[in-house]
């Protein structure tokens, strides 16, 4: 097994034993804060042990070439950097420390084990103890220090603004549209023609509406819903048609094809597009007439799909709903538009029930959400409801990110397109998690085929209980990671054999690109190369991952920001992870993780146990076990490494 647990191949690199022939792999640097670090390689069983002295400047992320040392049979790995083939960034966060005659950047990032040294001449107007953006200049081998520059002064630090621009510079997200993005944006023509309507399928006489969060401003998708003559049902999914006005080449797409997806931090969107498009253009007010990309369904009284039509519209949609709105419509039977939601929900709890039938996974993860007061600090800790409001909404959008991806991939086989994968989980992490729950007295007792029904039995049996979090997280981290690609091989959590991205082309560059690829094919025309779309689909996944990580990191702030001014307080918790160098607590009431250092537990030398999730005491063999509950104290809130320090009490 490798230093991170990933079971690779047998290595097909011979090994330099009594050859005198160098040996050379390549491999990404996982750096530690104490300046060495590790190679992860496909070439090799085992990562690659490299000292600091020996990194020749290479940082966490960077691909390398590294010059692997003679070792002995059963020796772990150990080489040289001999050339960096990639770096990974050169822009990092800190806080600026000024000298008399020059300054360093500290940066926050716990892989980045070097101040950057900067000139004086190059602060950029930072004073001492502001938050910045450094971008490494040059880097002599011979220097402990790379040189840097100041890019972008970020402010005093604690100032949630600061903050939040930090994680965003910190992930190598933008936070505003240059000014010849914002122009381009500002020439496109939002008028609706006679010529653009005439064009399309007119709905605006249907019954149409949109559901979102009370708090959303821009709406990319809508319902519609009517029943023909024959008793069936016409459902219509309608998209905003972003492609309609950011043509291909234009800055705006550009821009958008970089940023590839909108990020959300816990207090605001930072959008894929300008606002002139996304809340405003594009964004399918209520009582606007708004050109739309649709998916057109008729349905009978089993939700079973009889026909389908795709194409271009124009809507007008005639109410907009907030979740809890119509979620009050659904539980009272009482409110505007109510014939046709109650319809709709009845047909996407079947379509629901069909899904699961089938296969599908029922992971509901709870969302954490803050009550922030007007200069941004946290007043309270609430989570989402996800009630059957939103499973309507999802069961539609599921089903025409579904049929658009079926009419592509069987009925135009072979044609280039842009689906969203989801891979089946490694049986050797399915098994770690097996054994885990067992803990729990819990079983998880399934082949591969019939593992979605027993994980879902599985999540019914725990919700609701303190072990619940713990639970769906390890089992989450057991799943593969949907991807973007051109090549299909189905969505295993969904338990479909086709699927993609259609619905959300405001927020997500993929469904841009699937809105062009399927116009293409209506049209009868060639959308170029599969080569093109394959790295755009690369480079969305690897956005959408960043943008998710930033995400986490905005909770994590809020979260020890809030438990800041709970110092001394007593919470009821579970024991979320286990170190060898501590025990991570997550509070039950608020979902808040902090760690209990082992330094801390004086009662007895603990040794970790990394095969049964715990850590024992050499001489009590007292056990702190994943998913033990457990009291802690708050005992510290460092805002600046995003941490809390508890003690248990």
């Amino acid at each position: 097994m490798s230093r991170k647990g990933k079971s690779r191949g047998k290595s097909k690199e011979k090994h330099n034993q009594g050859t005198g022939e160098k040996i050379y792999i390549t491999g990404t640097v996982d750096m530690t804060r104490m300046g060495y670090g590790f190679i992860s390689t496909d070439d090799l069983e085992d990562d690659v042990f490299v000292s600091a002295r020996n990194l020749n400047t290479a940082l966490h992320g960077d691909k390398v070439k590294v010059w692997l040392y003679a070792r002995r049979k059963g020796a772990k790995p150990e080489g040289e950097v001999v050339e960096i083939i990639e770096r990974w960034r050169t822009t990092f966060v800190g806080t600026i420390e000024i000298m008399p005659n020059f300054a360093f950047l500290m940066p926050d990032n716990k892989n980045m084990p070097f101040d950057l040294y900067i000139p004086t001449s190059k602060l950029n107007g930072a004073r001492q103890g502001q938050k910045a953006v450094a971008r490494i200049t040059e880097w002599n081998p011979r220097s402990k220090n790379p040189v840097a520059e100041i890019i972008n002064v970020l402010g005093d630090p604690g100032l949630h603004q600061t903050e939040m621009h930090a994680i965003l510079a910190e992930f190598e997200l933008p936070y505003q549209f240059t000014g010849e993005v914002e122009n381009d944006a500002d020439r496109i023509r939002g008028e609706i023609t006679e010529a653009d309507i005439k064009a399309r399928r007119d709905f605006r006489k249907v019954p149409t509406f949109t559901v979102d969060p009370a708090d959303a401003r821009d709406f990319d998708d809508a319902l519609s819903m009517r029943q023909l003559e024959n008793g069936n049902w016409e459902v219509g999914v309608h998209i905003a048609d972003v492609t309609h006005y950011v043509k291909p080449g234009s800055l705006t797409d550009e821009e958008a094809k970089q940023r590839a997806t909108s990020v959300y931090l816990v207090d605001r969107v930072v959008p894929m597009l300008p606002e002139r498009l996304s809340n405003n253009i594009c964004s399918l007010n209520p009582s606007e007439d708004k050109l739309t990309y649709s998916a057109v369904f008729e349905l009978n009284d089993n939700s079973e799909v009889l026909n389908e039509w795709f194409g271009r519209t124009v809507i007008n949609s005639d109410k907009r709903f907030s979740y809890s709105e119509a979620q009050y419509v659904i539980d009272t039977g009482e409110g505007e538009m109510k014939d046709q939601i109650l319809v709709l929900h009845r047909l996407a709890q079947q379509l629901r029930a069909k899904r699961f039938a089938f296969g599908a996974f029922s992971f509901e993860r709870v969302e954490v959400q803050f009550d922030l007061d007007d200069e941004g600090k946290p007043l309270g800790v609430r989570f989402r409801d996800m009630g059957t409001a939103n499973q309507l909404i999802e069961e539609f959008m599921l089903l025409a990110n579904r049929k658009v991806a079926e009419y592509v991939g069987k009925q135009l086989r072979g044609k280039t397109f842009v689906y969203r994968i989801h891979d089946k989980p490694d049986p050797e992490k399915i098994s770690n998690f097996r054994q885990f729950i067992t803990r729990f007295g819990y079983k998880l007792t399934a082949d591969e085929n019939n593992l979605p029904k027993a994980m879902n039995r599985l999540m019914k049996e725990v919700a609701g209980r303190s072990e619940q979090n713990i639970i769906e997280t390890i089992a989450l981290r057991a799943m593969a990671k949907a991807v973007y690609s051109t090549d299909n091989i189905g969505h295993y959590g969904l338990a479909f054999k086709y699927y993609t991205h259609f619905t959300s082309p405001i927020r997500r560059y993929p469904d841009m690109m699937v809105h062009r690829l399927l116009t293409a094919y209506l049209d009868k025309e060639n959308p170029g190369s599969r080569e093109k779309y394959e790295k755009l689909c690369d480079h969305s996944s690897k956005m959408e991952r960043l943008a998710n990580e930033a995400e986490r990191a905005s909770v994590k702030y809020k979260q020890v920001e809030f438990m800041s001014s709970r110092l001394g307080q007593v919470f009821d918790g579970v024991i979320s992870g286990v170190t060898e160098w501590g025990i991570y607590v997550e509070i039950i009431e608020n979902q808040c993780e902090g760690m209990v250092s082992v330094r801390d537990l004086a009662d007895d030398f603990y040794e970790y146990d990394e095969e049964n999730y715990c850590i024992r005491g050499r001489s009590t063999g007292k056990l702190y076990t994943l998913g033990d509950r457990v009291k802690i104290e708050v005992v510290k809130a460092d805002m600046q490494k995003k941490q809390l320090d508890f003690r248990f009490a």
